[in-house]
């Protein structure tokens, strides 16, 4: 194959996402987004993982439909409850005849730091090589080729709960899939926004919002430094437009996310919502929506500044917002306001993934990309011989020339029938 195709999965606290993308050469390209609805996990707790189950094996059966061949792998994304770092400094001897530094020194490092024991309670996610020091000089890079005697890798063992993580495991064994490698969610938030380069100089606190929970991680020095969790979320929010106005959870949820504007200082009192019940028509104003929302809102906001204030208070600091959160209206001018620190919310900018909830997901690839030498593997999500077959007409293999000309195509046709009807 000259392609290779992954699918990641990520349970949040209300759906199943799942994200199945090739890399094509030097570029990656996603094929199939699928978000299935579920009910069965509170607070990364599965209270139903027979309905978390089934709602794996019907994302992963409607992408398999869709691109002709079955998902038989997938990376899967771990929440970063009671994550912990263990850093390391391993040396081991240069094994090649000529001195020179080969993938295999790197493995035998990583295979040594991952001897070592973590706490009860918690599992090794993954093993992460941040720095690599031979003759001396340190670097980033892998020093393949380099000419020493020994090579020293320092190397970050990230652990997280481990009843948490078994959990999640056996869920996607139940759909029938694989787990190909797995991730902290905080970790891989941080590869696709490439925040590790940008803490080089400066604390970077990243806020994780999504319905139930938030997650703010510590990014520091090129490592993820410490995650802490809140059980706080937009659902709190929209909970108390239930209870106050007995709307529908969904449209409630709807109206936090798309029509509250968080840093407006004087909201206005025309109607932005209208519905009926028992006959009676019933309207809901920016500055009512506001008002409903402002006690669950600020007790966040207080939980936020009090975690936060320490880092802030250390030296210069960026704030980056992710999650279903970034769609809320004015949420980086809000945190900027009560944080007094710069803030700005992250949207992948992939084709077909331009949604900051997606942002964990979309990680997973790039994370187990740069995990995929260490690894000695060079399995995929999917069924090969099945997708061979469905790139093939008449025996015969479609030709393709790169990714630009058959996303160009696809848009092609699209306006082509858009012009027809």
């Amino acid at each position: 194959m000259d392609k290779q195709i992954f699918a990641a999965l990520e349970i949040a606290d209300h759906e199943v996402r799942l994200l199945v993308g090739e890399f094509f050469n030097t570029r990656f390209n996603i094929i199939k987004v699928e978000r299935v609805p579920v009910a069965g996990a509170q607070f990364h707790q599965l209270t139903e993982p027979n309905e978390v189950v089934k709602a794996i094996r019907r994302a992963a059966e409607n992408a398999s439909r869709m691109i002709g061949a079955r998902i038989e792998r997938v990376l899967l994304s771990i929440p970063s409850r009671d994550m912990m770092r263990k850093s390391l400094k391993i040396t081991v001897p240069v094994s090649s005849f000529d001195r020179r530094v080969t993938v295999l020194d790197v493995r035998e490092a990583v295979k040594n730091a991952m001897k070592t024991k973590v706490e009860n309670g918690l599992a090794l996610i993954s093993a992460v090589c941040v720095r690599y020091t031979c003759n001396g000089i340190s670097t980033r890079r892998m020093p393949i080729g380099e000419l020493c005697d020994e090579l020293t890798v320092d190397v970050d063992l990230l652990c997280a709960n481990r009843k948490i993580a078994f959990e999640y495991v056996n869920c996607v064994e139940q759909a029938g899939l694989e787990v190909l490698d797995i991730s902290l969610d905080s970790f891989a938030i941080a590869k696709e926004a490439a925040l590790f380069e940008q803490t080089m100089d400066q604390n970077l606190i990243l806020i994780r919002l999504e319905e139930q929970t938030t997650t703010l991680s510590l990014l520091s020095k090129g490592k993820l430094a410490s995650c802490e969790i809140i059980e706080q979320g937009i659902d709190q929010w929209s909970k108390a437009l239930v209870e106050r106005y007995e709307l529908p959870p969904a449209e409630a949820v709807r109206l936090v996310k798309y029509n509250t504007r968080l840093n407006q200082r004087r909201p206005l009192q025309t109607p932005i919502y209208i519905w009926s019940k028992n006959t009676k028509t019933y309207t809901l104003s920016e500055k009512e929506l506001c008002e409903a929302i402002r006690e669950p809102l600020e007790s966040w906001t207080g939980q936020i500044e009090q975690m936060c204030r320490p880092i802030l208070k250390a030296g210069k600091t960026q704030i980056v917002i992710v999650g279903e959160g970034g769609e809320l209206q004015e949420i980086a001018e809000y945190v900027q306001d009560h944080l007094g620190a710069p803030a700005k919310v992250y949207y992948p900018e992939t084709l077909g993934v331009r949604d900051s909830s997606l942002t964990g997901c979309l990680g997973l690839f790039y994370a187990y990309k740069d995990q995929q030498p260490l690894l000695n593997t060079d399995q995929v999500s999917v069924n090969a011989a099945q997708f061979e077959k469905a790139v093939t007409i008449g025996g015969v293999k479609k030709e393709k020339t790169s990714v630009d000309d058959s996303i160009t195509k696809r848009l092609k046709d699209m306006l082509f029938e858009a012009k027809q009807k």
